[in-house]
């Protein structure tokens, strides 16, 4: 099989992470990387032993695939961009600024018999895989999601929701299998000028109860999913990649028992793999074999 030729647009913090899984995918070459700043693109291409361009256009004459971490303002029209080039595009979540964008872009992406894959990296956090895996066989009363962070100053082009409740509002809807009824949502504004700290509450016709919490001005970092079923009480942090069962055994006393048991805590093997090479190396398999991939273009009701 030959290689896919794939570069990087953007080279900042996240955009250089894709550069270096790319360099070490087995069947992957990384052909070049396009960014605004020269200096920070030819610092990059160095780095990687690639090449750098100027401009996007001909990055796309000569690659399969690119991988589009710029600003979110950007995405729709770079994306298009791609797609007239006949380039698969995997693009850094969130997918566009506007559902209507979004829309645009994924008739687009089915028009063409392209991939176009978004990036919900979550969704290849081993310690979700595993978590999903063990709530299929339970009955679901109610999950707690948090994704809190202090304020660094970074991604104000959009609000907390689409810079960070976006990824569990993909778990979610990955995990329950269906579009919720009814949404109940609140939000304030502290630094940024957009909305900072978000509560959501999502009601199903047939679900668990759910809330989400998203800040970017709370001062330690939580990445975690809490769940109550019928059969225990599960808590996953994403951060750590570590999940904890808690199941209730004896909980009264009894003639052939004098004393009360604790709750029995499990803890789950989570194995060890970077998200990011394993949406990488999806993306990858998707062009090799034309496959749909787990985060595809924009979600209809």
């Amino acid at each position: 099989m030959e290689q896919i030729k794939v570069g990087v647009v953007g080279v900042g913090m996240m955009g250089q992470r894709h550069c270096r899984i790319y360099s070490n995918l087995r069947g992957v070459q990384l052909v070049g990387v396009c960014d605004a700043s020269t200096e920070a693109g030819l610092r990059v291409a160095k780095q990687y032993d690639t090449t750098y361009y100027a401009q996007l256009d001909d990055l796309l004459a000569q690659v399969d695939a690119v991988s589009l971490v710029a600003p979110t303002p950007l995405h729709f029209d770079l994306a298009m961009r791609c797609l007239q080039h006949r380039v698969h595009v995997l693009i850094e979540k969130p997918i566009t600024e506007t559902l209507e964008q979004a829309e645009k872009l994924n008739e687009a992406a089915e028009a063409s018999g392209l991939i176009v894959q978004v990036g919900h990296i979550e969704r290849f956090n081993a310690a979700y895989m595993e978590l999903k895996n063990v709530l299929d066989d339970m009955h679901l009363l109610a999950i707690n999601l948090r994704r809190l962070s202090a304020y660094e100053g970074s991604n104000t082009d959009v609000d907390v929701v689409l810079d960070l409740m976006i990824h569990d509002l993909d778990l979610v809807l990955n995990l329950i299998g269906q579009e919720p009824v009814s949404i109940n949502a609140y939000g304030l504004t502290t630094y940024s000028g957009a909305i900072d700290h978000a509560v959501a509450h999502l009601n199903f016709a047939s679900g668990p109860l759910l809330t989400l919490t998203a800040s970017r001005v709370t001062e330690q970092k939580i990445r975690s999913i809490e769940v109550t079923a019928m059969e225990a009480y599960l808590e996953a942090d994403l951060l750590n990649k570590s999940i904890s069962v808690h199941r209730r055994t004896i909980g009264e006393y009894s003639s052939n028992n004098k004393y009360r048991q604790e709750s029995i805590v499990e803890r789950i093997q989570v194995p060890t793999i970077e998200p990011l090479f394993a949406e990488l190396q999806d993306f990858v398999n998707c062009i090799n074999h034309n496959k749909t991939p787990a985060g595809s273009g924009c979600r209809r009701p």
